[in-house]
């Protein structure tokens, strides 16, 4: 019973940094290495309490549960954090002393880390059933490693097994609570997000009938007296002024179509859409814009494609894309566009560039109203692309590396045809 109520005493130590983070940080801290660093910090500081509190057995043997801390820091932080956790196991661990308990440290993190680091991209790339799969196996490998290593420095025995058989489910148990913990804890915070979101989109719904027309009107009479002043006669200077006025109102008048495109309802004015054929002819329409950018387009399309969308709408959510493709690259490039079927029933459209690439920070906040890359943009176009393909049921997965360029992987359901 006492072992047991050390091993909760673990869990304690262990949930702690969780609750500190998702509970008085994530708010307040956007920026990926600022947390990156924090969590780094936090996951330490389990180690060291759940090293400072072990389970006592046999002759002087002690058991923890250090390994979570460190599974979980690299799994959902990466190369380095996973580094440091470990550089923090061994050198806390030598404090007590030179010890085959020590040497069992090395050796199965040395054996350990390797294989953790590999699986670390398919853990950030699977969804959270996955995870929690590929947590409890690295797990179940950990201590079986542990438990072999240890029986070959110190001798097997009944008593010392039976610690490490509990040791080990217990171990796997947590790991698996802890991973369901995060998951569903991020996930209410993605719906918390979610729904202030919607609240701001809600808003401008419901303002865009109401003033863009008003608007619209007297721009396009501001515009019609812009044009009749602009005499051939006058001086450069003034012409200059006056086409900068044209530009700017006609760039006023894209924004409002932009709040036009969003606000008005998607109805019910779809059908069976070949998304195939969109993309080849959004593909060409934006030819002549990528060339004037020293872009080339190529595409891979799949025939029978076939989604339930309207197309008028789909093209715009694709062209915005594109678009935003093509201006990424200010020193030319490719943009690869693919169509076809997958495995699960979707239809997925992938439009991917050699851009300048995103932060995770940046990626996170795509959609979001008013949330531009560019020096002149509102956000606005890209916030009713995403609004479109979710429209028709579908998701926009953005897979981005700054300097590196991003990949716009469109899923939507496939259509019986």
């Amino acid at each position: 019973m006492s072992i047991i109520k050390d091993f909760l005493l673990q869990l304690t130590l262990l949930i702690i940094p969780i609750f500190i983070y998702f509970t008085f940080i994530l708010e307040k801290v956007k920026n990926d290495r600022n947390i990156t660093v924090i969590m780094t910090m936090l996951w330490g500081i389990s180690i060291l309490l759940c090293m400072s509190f072990p389970v006592n057995f046999g002759d002087g043997a002690r058991l923890d549960i250090r390994f979570i801390p460190l599974l979980l820091g690299t799994l959902y932080l990466g190369f380095w954090p996973g580094i440091l956790l470990s550089i923090l196991i061994i050198l806390y661990r030598l404090s007590f002393g030179m010890s085959p308990g020590f040497y069992n440290t090395v050796l199965v993190i040395v054996l350990s880390l390797p294989i953790i680091l590999y699986f670390q991209k398919s853990f950030i790339r699977s969804n959270k059933d996955k995870r929690g799969g590929i947590a409890a196996g690295l797990s179940f490998y950990y201590c079986v490693l542990g438990l072999t290593l240890f029986g070959i420095i110190k001798g097997f025995s009944s008593e010392n097994l039976e610690v490490q058989l509990l040791h080990l489910t217990f171990t796997v148990a947590v790991t698996l609570f802890c991973i369901v913990l995060i998951e569903k804890i991020r996930e209410i915070h993605q719906l918390r997000s979610d729904i202030q979101n919607s609240e701001k989109l809600r808003v401008i719904s419901e303002l865009t009938g109401v003033f863009a027309h008003e608007i619209r009107n007297p721009m396009q009479v501001t515009r019609g007296f812009l044009q009749l002043l602009d005499d051939p006669d006058l001086p450069p200077k003034k012409k200059e002024y006056i086409n900068v006025s044209i530009e700017e109102l006609d760039r006023a008048n894209e924004i409002i179509d932009d709040f036009l495109a969003f606000g008005k309802p998607s109805g019910n004015d779809r059908g069976k859409v070949n998304a195939g054929d969109q993309v080849e002819r959004v593909a060409n329409l934006i030819q002549s814009f990528s060339l004037n950018h020293q872009v080339e387009i190529k595409t891979d399309i799949v025939d029978d494609c076939w989604i339930d969308a309207n197309p008028q709408k789909i093209n715009q959510s694709l062209i915005n894309i594109m678009k935003n493709a093509v201006e990424s690259m200010p020193n030319g490039g490719i943009v690869w566009v693919t169509c076809g079927p997958t495995a699960d029933g979707s239809i997925r459209i992938s439009i991917k560039d050699q851009g300048v690439g995103m932060t995770k920070q940046q990626i996170d906040r795509l959609g979001n109203p008013y949330y531009s890359l560019k020096e002149k943009g509102t956000g606005l176009g890209m916030m009713v692309s995403f609004q479109i393909i979710r429209s028709f049921k579908g998701e926009i997965i953005v897979n981005s590396e700054k300097g590196a360029g991003t990949e716009f992987i469109i899923l939507l359901p496939q259509a019986m045809h």
